[in-house]
């Protein structure tokens, strides 16, 4: 890569400003406007006036938005200080002001992050932007690759910082483009220019607290990498270009394959056997993504799979990831949502204690919490007499084993077992079924529907249950 002179920057901005899709694919439009992220740093300082020149060239509405993490006791400084450079050079500002959440889980680095990016995506959806730029340069790339590197990283990770890519998940936006014109160019560049054209700009102490990796990268193992491998920066870069175009056609194998063992939402483990181990763990993270759960660890997955694949075919499995359950159900798998305790299913209901006894004063509907949904009662030709109905003191429970049903005159009646098996309802949402009764008779089984013992037609009017779970 040739080296950058600190003159050459707006060149290069514009060069990388006119690459990206909005202005790539129809010319210097002026658009919804641009945004970009100021922390008051030498970096953004840097973008703020590149930005500036850019926009004022070619017409374009220029908006730079503030997060004040209340973090330092020199945020409120840092705040006024961008509001001042912004007022200097006629740009839109705007600022929020975010608490962090769940710090002691991820850290005050990631909790930061994440509230930032939230707030600006906030805020560019108020100002109707859609496009927002950050100051990520050269170096921020080689700091990324190396953090992945140490930390163990697939392709994925090594890839490091795309030029530019939507992440609805950060910013909470799925219209907003994340772009980072910066990130072919080295700091040394950015200090240069900011030092020739006297740009003022505010140092966060936290920048220099070796606790956090970034910092520790930054400050005690890149300037030895670049004494003994000058010019590393950009060949990591280089690598990380590489690792993304690998992880392309992963991602577009993992897609493929994902298509050819998916079975409505499960997949079909004889497909999957058929996979090497590369490519069905390849395609399972593909599937979590899609799914939008957290991605699992290589160590995770394989102990899935090995549990899934070797269990024997009767074997009810359960392995738990940090956003669902992975289930097995002849030969399929499934990703099911975790679901919150019911108390009907708490241990206890298996003493001699009935389920919960209601009456039917003639409502549409009733809820049942403890039962995790809502019983209706739908007029129908065929069904329980309602004046029968209103009559009759009835009992709401989950079943406990032996309840027999029969659905319709001409079929046999059969335990509730039998039925769930003959509807392939899995074994782990029949627990969650509640059946309904008077005593001595079965009326109703969710998942299954009516027994007929009670069911009749004439003139008058006719109810059958409907279940529907929360």
């Amino acid at each position: 890569m040739k080296k950058q002179h600190s003159s050459a920057l707006p060149d290069i901005f514009a060069q990388a400003m006119a690459a990206l899709p909005p202005f790539a694919a129809a010319g210097e439009a002026a658009g919804q406007g641009v945004a970009i992220a100021l922390s008051g740093g030498l970096d953004s300082s840097a973008l703020l006036h590149l930005a500036h020149g850019w926009a004022r060239e070619r017409g374009v509405a220029l908006h730079a938005f503030h997060i004040h993490h209340g973090l330092s006791p020199n945020a409120d400084a840092w705040l006024a200080h961008c509001e001042q450079a912004c007022a200097a050079l006629g740009v839109a500002f705007a600022a929020r002001r975010v608490q962090l959440r769940d710090v002691a889980k991820s850290g005050t680095e990631a909790a930061a992050r994440k509230s930032r990016y939230a707030a600006l995506g906030a805020l560019c959806r108020e100002h109707d932007v859609r496009l927002l730029l950050s100051a990520h340069h050269l170096d921020d790339q080689a700091e990324t690759v190396l953090l992945q590197l140490l930390r163990g990283s697939g392709p994925a990770g090594l890839s490091g910082m795309d030029a530019c890519n939507h992440a609805p998940e950060l910013l909470g936006n799925a219209q907003l483009l994340l772009a980072r014109p910066l990130l072919q160019t080295a700091r040394s560049q950015l200090e240069a220019y900011v030092a020739g054209q006297g740009i003022a700009y505010v140092n966060d102490e936290s920048n220099d607290d070796p606790r956090y990796a970034r910092n520790a990268l930054r400050h005690q193992v890149m300037p030895a990498l670049a004494t003994a491998f000058p010019g590393f920066q950009a060949r990591l870069s280089r690598s990380a270009q590489h690792a993304q175009s690998a992880q392309r056609m992963l991602s577009e194998l993992a897609e493929q394959d994902l298509q050819a063992c998916l079975e409505a939402d499960s997949i079909d483990l004889a497909r999957l056997r058929a996979l090497s181990a590369d490519r069905a763990g390849n395609m399972l993270r593909q599937w979590f993504r899609v799914r939008k759960l957290g991605m699992p660890s290589t160590a995770w997955l394989a102990e899935m799979l090995a549990q899934l694949l070797e269990a024997r075919e009767d074997a009810q499995l359960l392995v738990t990831h940090p956003d669902c359950h992975v289930r097995r159900h002849r030969d399929r798998l499934y990703l099911v949502p975790k679901l919150r305790e019911l108390e009907g299913t708490r241990e206890d209901r298996f003493d001699d204690k009935p389920g919960q006894h209601f009456r039917w004063n003639g409502e549409s509907s009733l809820a049942f919490p403890a039962y995790g949904g809502v019983l209706h009662f739908d007029a129908a030709e065929e069904g329980l007499d309602a004046e029968w109905l209103q009559k009759q003191l009835l009992t709401i429970e989950f079943r406990r084993g032996g309840e027999r049903l029969k659905p319709a005159p001409n079929r046999p009646t059969r335990d509730l077992k039998h039925h769930y098996q003959s509807l392939s309802i899995p074994a782990w949402e029949r627990t969650r079924l509640p059946v309904v009764y008077i005593p001595g008779q079965l009326l109703f089984a969710a998942g299954i529907g009516m027994d007929c013992h009670k069911i009749g037609a004439g003139a008058n009017k006719r109810i059958a249950f409907r279940w529907l779970a929360e």
